[in-house]
C-alpha cells in the first residue's frame, strides 16, 4: 500500500497494491500494521455502506466530541468525488478542503481524521460507497455544513440544480454558522 500525504495534515490518500490477471484481481483493502505505521493507532468499530445514483451529494457531515469519527472511505463500485473539510478552529488549514476522486477503477481510499466534515458526490450512474469509522453514529453529536458554502469553495463539477440532496443537507448551516471543533 502507498500512503500519500495531502495538502492538509492528517488526511491521507491510500493506494492499495492490486494484483490483476485474467481471473480478476486481488488487493488488501486494509491492513492494521501498515495503517498504524503511517497514520497512527486507531480502532475501527463500525462499517457503513451506501448506494446512490449519479448526482447524489451526501454531506458535508461530521460528529462532535465525544462522538467524533475518523473515517476510511472508498468507492466499491462506480466513482465519487470525495471531500474532507478542515473544521478544527485554530488550525492553519481551517476551512480548506481536500477533494479526491475515488472509484472502483482506481481503488483509492481516503482517510479523514477527527475534526473534518466529509461529503461525496456520485459521478457515475450509481456508486456503492463504503467507510470504516472509529466511533458509532450518534444523532445527538451529528452536525453538517453546506455543500455550497462560498467560504469553503468546493468545485463539485456539477450544477447545483442537478444535485440530489436530502433536506437536511440542503438546509445545513455555513461554516461560519456551524458548531466546529475547538482546539
Amino acid at each position: 500500500m502507498n500512503f500519500l500525504k495531502t495538502a492538509i495534515d492528517g488526511v491521507w490518500i491510500i493506494e492499495p497494491r492490486v494484483f490483476a490477471d485474467a481471473r480478476g484481481y486481488f488487493m488488501e483493502s486494509f491492513r492494521q500494521d501498515l495503517f498504524e505505521q503511517h497514520v497512527g493507532k486507531l480502532s475501527f468499530v463500525q462499517d457503513n455502506e451506501s448506494k446512490s445514483v449519479r448526482g447524489v451529494l451526501r454531506g458535508l457531515h461530521y460528529q462532535l466530541p465525544p462522538c467524533a469519527q475518523s473515517k476510511l472511505v472508498r468507492a466499491i463500485s462506480g466513482a465519487v468525488l470525495d471531500v474532507a473539510v478542515d473544521i478544527r478552529a485554530g488550525s492553519p488549514t481551517f476551512g480548506q478542503h481536500v477533494a479526491v476522486t475515488l472509484s472502483a477503477d482506481n481503488k483509492r481510499q481516503l482517510f479523514i481524521p477527527h475534526g473534518f466534515a466529509h461529503g461525496f458526490l456520485v459521478l457515475s450512474d450509481e456508486a456503492v460507497f463504503s467507510y470504516k469509522v472509529d466511533n458509532p453514529y450518534s444523532p445527538t453529536c451529528e452536525r453538517g455544513i453546506r455543500f455550497d458554502d462560498p467560504d469553503v469553495g468546493i468545485a463539485w463539477g456539477m450544477e447545483a440544480g442537478l444535485l440530489l440532496l436530502s433536506e437536511k443537507d440542503r438546509s445545513a448551516p455555513t461554516l461560519r454558522e456551524a458548531e466546529v471543533f475547538k482546539s
